[in-house]
Protein backbone atom coordinates (compact mmCIF):
# COMPACT_ATOMS: atom_id res chain seq x y z
CA UNK A 1 0.00 0.00 0.00
CA UNK A 2 1.21 3.65 -0.81
CA UNK A 3 0.67 6.93 0.51
CA UNK A 4 -1.37 8.90 -2.15
CA UNK A 5 -1.97 12.66 -0.47
CA UNK A 6 -0.78 13.87 2.78
CA UNK A 7 -3.34 16.65 3.61
CA UNK A 8 -2.99 19.00 6.83
CA UNK A 9 -6.48 19.85 8.52
CA UNK A 10 -7.19 22.83 9.95
CA UNK A 11 -7.42 21.09 13.60
CA UNK A 12 -3.68 20.99 12.53
CA UNK A 13 -3.77 17.46 12.16
CA UNK A 14 -2.73 15.53 9.03
CA UNK A 15 -5.22 12.66 6.67
CA UNK A 16 -3.04 10.34 4.86
CA UNK A 17 -5.09 8.98 1.51
CA UNK A 18 -3.62 5.88 0.53
CA UNK A 19 -3.80 4.61 -2.96
CA UNK A 20 -6.88 2.21 -2.21
CA UNK A 21 -9.06 5.08 -1.24
CA UNK A 22 -8.61 4.16 2.71
CA UNK A 23 -7.94 7.20 4.65
CA UNK A 24 -6.76 8.05 8.07
CA UNK A 25 -6.25 11.14 10.54
CA UNK A 26 -2.69 11.44 12.21
CA UNK A 27 -0.37 13.75 13.75
CA UNK A 28 2.51 15.40 12.20
CA UNK A 29 4.60 13.71 14.97
CA UNK A 30 3.67 9.87 13.64
CA UNK A 31 4.17 11.03 10.23
CA UNK A 32 7.65 12.37 11.01
CA UNK A 33 8.21 9.40 13.25
CA UNK A 34 7.49 6.89 10.69
CA UNK A 35 9.24 9.21 7.66
CA UNK A 36 6.37 9.36 5.90
CA UNK A 37 7.24 12.36 4.25
CA UNK A 38 10.02 10.49 2.06
CA UNK A 39 8.85 6.61 2.58
CA UNK A 40 5.32 6.55 1.04
CA UNK A 41 5.51 3.10 0.84
CA UNK A 42 2.89 0.74 3.93
CA UNK A 43 3.46 -2.61 4.75
CA UNK A 44 1.52 -4.26 7.41
CA UNK A 45 4.49 -4.04 9.98
CA UNK A 46 4.22 -0.03 9.18
CA UNK A 47 0.56 0.56 9.09
CA UNK A 48 0.17 -0.98 12.56
CA UNK A 49 2.81 0.97 14.27
CA UNK A 50 1.34 4.03 12.65
CA UNK A 51 -2.37 3.10 14.34
CA UNK A 52 -0.52 2.33 17.98
CA UNK A 53 1.50 6.05 17.46
CA UNK A 54 -1.90 7.37 16.43
CA UNK A 55 -3.89 6.20 19.30
CA UNK A 56 -1.05 6.85 21.69
CA UNK A 57 -0.85 10.92 20.58
CA UNK A 58 -5.18 10.77 20.63
CA UNK A 59 -4.60 9.54 24.32
CA UNK A 60 -1.81 12.05 24.79
CA UNK A 61 -3.86 15.00 23.74
CA UNK A 62 -6.56 14.52 25.55
CA UNK A 63 -4.88 13.89 29.03
CA UNK A 64 -3.26 17.13 27.95
CA UNK A 65 -6.76 19.03 27.03
CA UNK A 66 -7.52 17.58 30.65
CA UNK A 67 -4.67 19.38 32.55
CA UNK A 68 -5.08 22.64 30.28
CA UNK A 69 -8.45 23.45 31.84
CA UNK A 70 -7.12 23.55 35.46
CA UNK A 71 -3.99 22.09 36.91
CA UNK A 72 -4.07 18.34 37.97
CA UNK A 73 -2.77 15.70 40.30
CA UNK A 74 -0.74 12.99 39.52
CA UNK A 75 -3.35 10.97 40.93
CA UNK A 76 -6.44 12.67 39.16
CA UNK A 77 -4.41 11.82 35.75
CA UNK A 78 -3.82 8.14 36.94
CA UNK A 79 -7.76 8.01 37.26
CA UNK A 80 -8.55 9.41 34.22
CA UNK A 81 -6.55 7.33 31.97
CA UNK A 82 -8.14 4.34 33.45
CA UNK A 83 -10.87 5.07 31.12
CA UNK A 84 -8.27 4.64 28.38
CA UNK A 85 -7.86 0.45 29.17
CA UNK A 86 -4.06 0.95 28.85
CA UNK A 87 -1.42 -0.93 29.88
CA UNK A 88 0.16 -0.59 33.49
CA UNK A 89 3.68 0.30 32.03
CA UNK A 90 1.62 2.91 28.73
CA UNK A 91 -0.15 4.87 32.10
CA UNK A 92 3.59 4.98 33.82
CA UNK A 93 4.67 6.00 30.50
CA UNK A 94 2.26 8.57 29.57
CA UNK A 95 2.37 9.84 33.31
CA UNK A 96 5.66 10.25 33.02
CA UNK A 97 6.03 12.37 30.19
CA UNK A 98 3.75 15.14 31.34
CA UNK A 99 6.36 15.24 34.73
CA UNK A 100 9.13 15.10 32.68
CA UNK A 101 7.55 18.13 30.75
CA UNK A 102 6.52 19.91 33.71
CA UNK A 103 2.76 19.50 33.00
CA UNK A 104 2.28 17.50 35.71
CA UNK A 105 3.93 18.24 39.27
CA UNK A 106 2.09 17.83 42.63
CA UNK A 107 3.98 20.26 44.41
CA UNK A 108 2.69 23.00 41.54
CA UNK A 109 -0.85 21.50 41.95
CA UNK A 110 -1.06 21.72 45.58
CA UNK A 111 0.29 25.64 45.75
CA UNK A 112 -2.45 26.17 43.07
CA UNK A 113 -5.27 24.49 44.72
CA UNK A 114 -4.34 26.33 48.19
CA UNK A 115 -4.24 29.18 46.51
CA UNK A 116 -7.80 28.76 44.75
CA UNK A 117 -9.15 27.25 47.83
CA UNK A 118 -8.04 30.16 49.69
CA UNK A 119 -9.13 33.35 47.90
CA UNK A 120 -12.16 31.75 46.16
CA UNK A 121 -13.72 29.54 48.91
CA UNK A 122 -15.14 29.39 51.78
CA UNK A 123 -13.21 26.35 53.19
CA UNK A 124 -10.26 26.83 56.04
CA UNK A 125 -6.88 25.26 56.19
CA UNK A 126 -7.35 22.08 57.64
CA UNK A 127 -10.02 21.21 55.45
CA UNK A 128 -7.78 22.13 52.28
CA UNK A 129 -5.30 19.33 53.93
CA UNK A 130 -7.61 16.91 54.35
CA UNK A 131 -8.81 17.25 50.39
CA UNK A 132 -5.08 17.60 49.31
CA UNK A 133 -4.08 14.21 51.21
CA UNK A 134 -7.29 12.76 49.08
CA UNK A 135 -5.37 13.45 45.85
CA UNK A 136 -2.43 11.39 47.49
CA UNK A 137 0.00 14.14 47.61
CA UNK A 138 3.11 14.41 50.14
CA UNK A 139 2.13 15.76 53.67
CA UNK A 140 5.74 17.44 53.42
CA UNK A 141 4.43 18.94 50.34
CA UNK A 142 1.02 20.71 51.58
CA UNK A 143 1.96 21.82 55.14
CA UNK A 144 4.95 23.31 53.49
CA UNK A 145 2.38 25.21 50.93
CA UNK A 146 -0.11 25.58 53.54
CA UNK A 147 2.49 27.04 55.79
CA UNK A 148 3.53 30.00 53.37
CA UNK A 149 -0.20 31.13 53.38
CA UNK A 150 -0.28 34.56 55.62
CA UNK A 151 -2.06 33.85 59.08
CA UNK A 152 -3.48 37.29 58.62
CA UNK A 153 -5.15 36.35 55.08
CA UNK A 154 -6.79 33.49 57.10
CA UNK A 155 -7.85 35.46 60.05
CA UNK A 156 -9.40 38.47 57.55
CA UNK A 157 -11.03 35.41 55.25
CA UNK A 158 -12.70 33.83 58.57
CA UNK A 159 -13.81 37.40 59.98
CA UNK A 160 -15.39 38.22 57.41
CA UNK A 161 -17.35 35.05 57.18
CA UNK A 162 -18.20 35.63 61.40
CA UNK A 163 -18.63 39.00 60.63
CA UNK A 164 -21.75 38.32 57.57
CA UNK A 165 -23.42 35.85 59.77
CA UNK A 166 -23.52 37.97 62.89
CA UNK A 167 -25.25 40.83 60.53
CA UNK A 168 -27.95 38.65 59.45
CA UNK A 169 -28.65 36.59 62.67
CA UNK A 170 -32.19 37.16 63.32
CA UNK A 171 -33.00 34.90 66.22
CA UNK A 172 -30.02 33.20 67.75
CA UNK A 173 -28.35 34.62 71.06
CA UNK A 174 -25.21 34.77 71.30
CA UNK A 175 -24.11 31.64 73.06
CA UNK A 176 -26.03 29.63 70.40
CA UNK A 177 -24.48 31.57 67.21
CA UNK A 178 -21.03 31.25 68.67
CA UNK A 179 -21.61 27.00 68.89
CA UNK A 180 -23.26 26.97 65.95
CA UNK A 181 -20.75 28.96 64.05
CA UNK A 182 -18.05 27.21 66.04
CA UNK A 183 -19.11 23.77 64.67
CA UNK A 184 -19.38 24.94 61.44
CA UNK A 185 -16.27 26.79 60.89
CA UNK A 186 -13.89 24.13 62.70
CA UNK A 187 -15.83 21.16 60.53
CA UNK A 188 -14.91 23.56 57.37
CA UNK A 189 -11.28 23.34 58.33
CA UNK A 190 -10.73 26.90 60.71
CA UNK A 191 -9.08 26.45 64.09
CA UNK A 192 -11.22 26.69 66.80
CA UNK A 193 -9.00 29.27 68.83
CA UNK A 194 -9.08 31.19 65.84
CA UNK A 195 -12.71 31.02 65.54
CA UNK A 196 -13.12 31.94 68.95
CA UNK A 197 -11.12 34.78 69.13
CA UNK A 198 -12.43 36.50 66.27
CA UNK A 199 -16.27 35.83 67.23
CA UNK A 200 -15.16 37.43 71.13
CA UNK A 201 -13.72 40.53 69.36
CA UNK A 202 -17.75 41.44 68.04
CA UNK A 203 -19.84 43.37 69.78
CA UNK A 204 -21.98 40.47 71.64
CA UNK A 205 -24.96 42.60 72.16
CA UNK A 206 -28.07 40.96 71.54
CA UNK A 207 -30.70 42.72 73.43
CA UNK A 208 -32.33 43.64 70.25
CA UNK A 209 -32.83 39.56 69.18
CA UNK A 210 -33.35 38.45 72.89
CA UNK A 211 -36.24 41.48 73.07
CA UNK A 212 -38.04 40.10 69.58
CA UNK A 213 -37.65 36.38 70.86
CA UNK A 214 -39.04 37.32 74.30
CA UNK A 215 -42.11 39.27 72.54
CA UNK A 216 -42.82 36.03 70.56
CA UNK A 217 -42.79 33.75 73.12
CA UNK A 218 -44.74 35.93 75.19
CA UNK A 219 -47.84 36.03 72.14
CA UNK A 220 -47.43 32.43 72.05
CA UNK A 221 -47.59 31.59 75.54
CA UNK A 222 -49.83 34.12 76.79
CA UNK A 223 -52.82 32.03 75.03
CA UNK A 224 -52.44 29.28 77.89
CA UNK A 225 -50.12 30.88 80.54
CA UNK A 226 -50.80 34.20 82.61
CA UNK A 227 -49.38 35.82 85.73
CA UNK A 228 -45.92 34.59 87.26
CA UNK A 229 -46.62 30.77 85.29
CA UNK A 230 -46.38 32.63 82.15
CA UNK A 231 -43.22 34.48 83.35
CA UNK A 232 -41.72 31.27 84.34
CA UNK A 233 -42.72 29.64 81.22
CA UNK A 234 -40.89 32.11 79.28
CA UNK A 235 -38.28 32.55 81.43
CA UNK A 236 -37.67 28.79 80.57
CA UNK A 237 -37.73 29.15 76.93
CA UNK A 238 -35.40 32.31 76.92
CA UNK A 239 -32.34 30.29 78.67
CA UNK A 240 -33.29 27.02 76.48
CA UNK A 241 -32.56 29.63 73.58
CA UNK A 242 -29.37 30.98 75.30
CA UNK A 243 -30.69 34.11 76.20
CA UNK A 244 -30.25 35.90 79.77
CA UNK A 245 -33.57 38.22 79.54
CA UNK A 246 -36.55 39.71 81.44
CA UNK A 247 -38.76 42.15 80.15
Amino acid sequence: MKIEKLKRLPSGKYKIIFDNDEKMITYDDVILKNNLLFNREVDKEKLRDINLDTEYYNIYNKVLNYIVKRKRSIKEIKEYLKKFDLSEEDNKFIINVFIDNGLLNDKSFAKSYISDKIYLSNIGPNKIKEELLSHDIDISIIEEEINNVSKDVIKEKLKKIINKKINSNQNKSNYMLKQKLLYELSNNGYDKDMILEIFDSFSSNDEDIAKKEYDKLYNKLSKKYSGSELEIKIKQKMYQKGFNYKK
